[in-house]
């Protein structure tokens, strides 16, 4: 794979498995170079990430001027989304331009609308005429489809299917293989567990669990008849 020529600067905002996978994507796929990190000084219990420095957010400015750099907030769905939109204000009011990944593996049809700080992993199907708000998280293999909105602030996870016409409201998490019939309208702070298909609209600050998995009453080795 071709090497991106590097023309910015970036700063990722945390130091989870998130933020050393946003590193990893955006320096192979796009003009950003990943210079450093930061997290709040009360979390903060390490000096480097990757062989990238990580400094106190609170001083960030001291070490990256806002003029020569820009910010992703590499935070998941932490306090149902929550958090990860009270750092990228805090960014912002810095004075701080807001990065978006957009895996060039992904499917995104022309007529997509993105907000501002967006990230996109590969292998999501985007269909036509779908808007997607600010700070929305979609990870890898989600199917969206056509005319669908996604408000800010949601977190997709993997293998979500959400079906045409529907409206996902703000801070929504979506687990994982969860779906969402045509014409539904989730309401603001949902939490769709993992496996849970919703049919109906909902209203806001509801959590659905997905039906787990029963156990059998004989083991492997007995159903397939196999000597111990």
């Amino acid at each position: 794979m071709p090497s991106v020529k590097k023309t910015k600067k970036l700063i990722i905002v945390g130091d989870s498995a998130f933020a050393e996978i946003a590193k990893e994507y955006f320096e192979v796929d796009t003009e950003y170079a990943v210079v450093g990190f930061a997290v709040e000084s009360a979390f903060l219990k390490r000096t480097e990430l990757g062989g990238v420095a990580i400094c106190a957010l609170e001083e960030m400015e001291k070490h990256w001027p806002v003029k020569d750099h820009e910010v992703f907030v590499a935070v998941t769905y932490v306090q149902v989304n929550r958090l990860r939109a009270r750092l990228v204000e805090e960014v912002k009011r810095k004075g701080y331009k807001l990065a978006s990944y957009i895996s060039p593996r992904a499917f995104v049809w022309r007529n997509v609308e993105f907000g501002e700080h967006c990230f996109v992993f590969e292998d999501n199907t985007i269909q036509p005429f779908v808007k997607i708000g600010n700070n929305v998280i979609l990870w890898s293999g989600n199917h969206i489809g056509h005319h669908s909105r996604i408000e800010d602030h949601c977190f997709i996870s993997s293998h979500v299917c959400i079906s045409g016409f529907c409206n996902i409201g703000p801070r929504t998490f979506l687990g994982v293989n969860s779906t969402i019939a045509n014409n539904v309208a989730i309401g603001a702070d949902n939490w769709i567990g993992m496996g849970a298909s919703i049919v109906r609209n909902t209203s806001s600050n509801r959590l659905f669990k997905g039906k787990q998995s029963e156990l059998a009453d004989v083991s492997t080795l007995d159903f397939f008849k196999v000597d111990k």
